[in-house]
Order: structure tokens, then sequence, then C-alpha cells
């Protein structure tokens, strides 16, 4: 460990001479406190460095001592249901050590070295093993089993093995490499944050994380692996779409990542997400969550180390084989702390006092996302999707992070805050939104949807796109100037808005919708439509027509229960036509 000296301090930049012998992105430890900070510039002997702590008080001088080695998260069981802040360290342990007022400098291991997992081999004496091979499982919580893979770089025969209760530092397996030695194996290991934990193969995504809000798995898919941003302005619903995705998502584990958001946003999830029944087991939620805690109160520098530390813990269960859904909340204000990083380096600026790397340092996040085969001789399937909420200023998009972030990812969630005022949720604007992901899904959807289910959802997206065409019309012109079949695409386009695509999070039915189900609401909508436009044809009374009654039983069609939708489905089918033809049946004999 080399000693160097505080040269000077500008806020969470701190700079110190005699470094010659650190490198970059090395952890230091600064002051008598021994703050935590990291080497983002190295130059001679001088390192600037970021710190992750409260800088006040410390001067020139002041010792800096380097570990040499790079700011890393430990992994291993026992991160399942833990509250971090953005450095890994375990919040409920440190309020324990130290009360609510954490205070600065205090040291505590990510994992915790007293308590001891009960460790179950799958390998065997002699069997040959590789990085990536699991050894053993340990049930973390009632939902997770961590299945506990042999290190990056060792390969070799096992020598023992023991199954039994360890704390993650006791040796469960020795491992002999190719040179003779014997390595010993923990249930614990290390990994540099920012460097991507390495995989055998990355995959094209193929199939949709479904997610059961109608207005993404119909409209706006991700697929399972995928990258999705949602920008919206304050109150336009970005937390609790970002709920919505944590509960309902098609994903093993969780990991929400609150990145610099306000304290009081960030106890709600701490207090919310316990409380939250995790609908596939009946358990909490917390059971298959890792959260991040890194309120916008702490210093700004440790908002890059929370996305790091998140997307890292995420790769790892990734590579257990699980399905990963990370939330990040919000990557502005990532984006906020590198230009202040920025700043006090003096280096020059890009658009907005953005440092001119902001984009890469996106896409470096964001392109640790994907579906992948796991190292090791029987590779696991995993998926790591992330969702990235962006908080653009008063809700303008058009700023560098938005755009930046727009170049990387391939869903666009747009949250509308007109809708918003409407109560109209979730509020992701229909016309504005869009998935790159669609075409490379469709054969997923016909294979185990329905067949017309694509062909659907861009009618869908047609009928909601002439509305909008519609309504300009209608308000230079009004209704009466349109003729009965634009009148009927208004209503029709009205009832996709209304019945379909507003969807009520706290409603216990309507929160959650399966595949079958909007298919078939969806199905009930556009044949009334393609019924009714048949029905004026052929001399129907639109204003009848619209106010058939069997229209608020396809309305409330969302509140059923997912047990008797395809009985409802056909009952309501033949309801809707028996009335239509009806209708027209009347309209004949009334005109002879």
């Amino acid at each position: 460990m080399s000693q160097g000296k505080v040269l000077k301090v500008s806020g969470p930049l701190v700079v110190a001479t005699g470094m010659e012998e650190a490198n970059m992105f090395d952890v230091v430890h600064v002051g008598e406190q021994g703050l935590i900070g990291e080497i983002i510039e190295m130059r001679g002997d001088r390192a600037s460095i970021q710190v992750y702590e409260e800088t006040a008080g410390i001067g020139p001088g002041v010792p800096v001592v380097t570990t040499g080695a790079p700011l890393s998260v430990e992994l291993g069981p026992g991160l399942i249901e833990t509250m971090y802040d953005g450095i890994q360290r375990p919040l409920e342990e440190m309020v324990k050590q130290v009360g609510a007022n954490i205070t600065r400098g205090i040291k505590v291991p990510a994992l915790s070295r007293e308590k001891k997992w009960t460790f179950v081999p799958t390998a065997q004496v002699g069997d040959e093993v590789e990085a990536g091979d699991i050894i053993g499982t340990v049930q973390e919580t009632v939902i997770v089993q961590q299945r506990i893979m042999v290190p990056y770089g060792v390969k070799g025969v096992i020598e023992s093995i023991e199954e039994g209760d360890f704390t993650v530092e006791e040796t469960v397996c020795k491992v002999r490499l190719a040179d003779g030695s014997i390595r010993d194996l923990t249930m614990m290991q290390k990994w540099p944050v920012r460097r991507g934990r390495p995989y055998k193969e990355k995959l094209v995504p193929e199939m949709p994380l479904i997610t059961g809000q109608r207005v993404i798995d119909t409209m706006f898919p991700i697929a399972k692996g995928g990258v999705a941003a949602v920008p919206g302005p304050f109150g336009s619903g970005k937390t609790v779409v970002q709920h919505q995705l944590a509960k309902w998502a098609d994903a093993d584990i969780v990991v929400y990542i609150g990145c610099g958001e306000r304290g009081n946003e960030m106890t709600d999830v701490l207090m919310e997400f316990p409380e939250l029944n995790d609908p596939r087991t009946g358990e909490s939620l917390m059971k298959r969550t890792v959260l991040i805690a890194n309120t916008s109160d702490m210093p700004v520098a440790a908002r890059e180390a929370s996305i790091y530390t998140g997307i890292t813990i995420a790769e790892y269960f990734r590579d257990m084989g699980y399905s990963v859904a990370l939330m990040a909340d919000s990557t502005s204000r990532w984006a906020e702390a590198l230009r202040e990083m920025s700043g006090r380096l003096e280096e020059m600026p890009g658009e907005e006092g953005y440092p001119a790397y902001l984009a890469s340092r996106l896409a470096q996040f964001y392109e640790r996302a994907g579906r992948t085969i796991s190292l090791g001789k029987e590779g696991r399937l995993g998926a790591l999707s992330a969702i990235g909420a962006v908080s653009p200023p008063g809700g303008d998009i058009s700023e560098p992070v938005s755009q930046a972030t727009l170049r990387i990812v391939k869903v666009f969630w747009c949250l509308d805050s007109q809708l918003a005022y409407k109560r109209h949720f979730p509020a992701i604007n229909w016309l504005q939104s869009y998935s790159l992901y669609v075409d490379r899904l469709e054969k997923w959807y016909e294979d185990n949807v329905a067949k017309d289910f694509p062909v659907m959802r861009l009618e869908t997206i047609t009928l909601l796109q002439e509305e909008a065409e519609l309504n300009e019309i209608v308000q230079l012109v009004g209704v009466d100037s349109l003729s009965f079949e634009d009148r009927l695409k208004l209503e029709v386009a009205k009832s996709i808005r209304e019945d379909y695509l507003h969807q009520n999070a706290f409603h216990d039915v309507d929160t959650f919708t399966s595949m079958n189900k909007q298919y078939k609401l969806l199905k009930l909508i556009l044949s009334f439509y393609e019924l009714g436009k048949d029905a004026i044809k052929k001399g129907a009374n639109f204003g009848k027509l619209s106010s058939l009654e069997v229209r608020e039983s396809i309305g409330r069609f969302k509140y059923i229960e997912e047990e008797k939708i395809d009985q409802s489905f056909e009952a309501l089918m033949g309801e809707m036509k028996a009335a239509i033809s009806d209708l027209v049946s009347k309209e004949a004999e009334d005109d002879d």
C-alpha cells in the first residue's frame, strides 16, 4: 500500500500527490477517518480522486492510502433482501453500529461474516471444473437458490468439497490447478464493478419480458435481455411504472437502484417493497429483490458507484441462469454527477455542460444488459433486462441525457404530463413511444399468443394515429362534419384508450393482465369496429350502434378474473354479434 498526501480539495474531488504506485480506478482511503474514494485521473504522481463520502474537514497534507485494488462488490449468499448504499455497504448493519445518523468512514462488509449458510454440493471430488461451473447451492430465501460458481480464472480438479453450514469466508471446496497448486474456494467472490462479467455467448433477444401492463406488452414490448428508457417529467408516474415492472415482470430477480433520487421517494421504495406481495409465490417481494438506496443527500460521486454496483450484482444472478430485471431510477441524476465531477476536473464541457463522454458512459452501462450463455461446461441461459428512468428538467426530452439514452436503447416509453393530468395511467404516450424489438418478437407472439396478434397490434396503432388526425378536423369544423365511418373510428379509438390502454395499478384484477386476456380484450374492441363498419354500410343507425349495451360489457371485461376469461369472451362475442345483427335487421325492416 502506497501513501500520498492531499494537495487540494474541491467538494467530492480530492487531488493527492505522491501516488506514483497507484493505478486508475484504485480504491483509496482519505484522511484519518479513511473516507472511501476512487482514482479517476492520473497525471504523473498526481491522482484525482472522487470521494464517496462528505469531504468537509479534509485539507492539504492529509494522508491518502491506496488499497491497490479497484472498486469491487462482494457476491455471494446474503445479497437478496439487503438494502445497500451506493458503495455496497448494508444500511441496516450501519444503523445497528452507529444509529440513524450514519457517520463518515464507517466500514461494514457487504456480506455478513458471521451468518452461516447451508452449502449443498452438486459437484464431487475428482470432477474437472472451470470458471462458471456450479459446485453447490445455498437456499438463500424461500424463492431464490444461490448457485455457487467457480470464480473467473480457476480451472482444475476438485480435491475436496464439504456439505454443511459455513460463513461466506470459510472454504467449502479445494481445487487442484494445472500447476499443482491448491486453490481454496469460498461461497463469496469479488468482482470489479467497472468491468462487465464475462460470458460465453450473447444471444439475440427473441422473447418479450411479459410485464402484465397492456400498453407495454401489446404496443411497445421490451425483449428479455433488452433495454428500455422511461423519460418523463415530475408527477408523470415513472416510479409507479418501475414498481409495476418490479412486481409483475417475468423476472426471477429484481435489482432496484435508487440513483440520486429524493430521500422521501427512496423511503417509499424501502417501506413499500417489503410489504408488496410477490404475485407468483405469495411471499414478500423482497425475497427476490436487491435494493440500492443512494439518495440525493449523499455525495454526488456515489451515484456513479451505485449504477455500477447494481449492474454487477445483476450480472452475477444472470450468470446463475436467472432472468434479472434491473431498474435504474434515475440515470439523469448520475449524469448530473458526471457533469459536476467533469466541471471540477476542469474538462472541456460538451452540450449543456455535460462531459463529452456522457453518451459513451451511458452506452457502457446499457450494453451490459442482454441474453447470455454463461461460462462453464454447461452454459446456462440467463437474461439481464435494464430499464432506466430519465428525469429531464421540465420534461424536455431534447436535453442531452434523454437524447443520448434514446440513441442507445431500443424501447422508449414516453411519459406524458398531460395524460397524467387527465389521470390516464400508465401515462405512456402511444403516439411518441416506440419499440424496436417488435419485428423480432412477432414470431413469439404468433406462436404463443395468437396468429393474428401482430396484425391486431398494427391495426390498433393505426387507429390511434388516425384518431389524432380526425381530432384536428373535429376541432376545426365539429364532429357532425365527419362520415359515420370516421365517427365510428373515433368511438373505437376512445374505447382502445379508456378500456385497453388505461390500467389501474391499484386494482386487484386490473393491475396485471395476462397475454391471453390482452389478446381477447383487444379482439373484442376490434371485432366491434369490423362489425360496426359492416353494419353502417348496410344502413344501421350510428347513434344506436354507438350506444349498444354490449359496449359497456366490453369496457368491464378488463375487471374479469383470469379463470373466467375464455368463457366470458365467447359469451360477449356472441352477444355483440347478435346485438349488431338485430340492429341491422331492424333498420332494414324500418326502411321497408
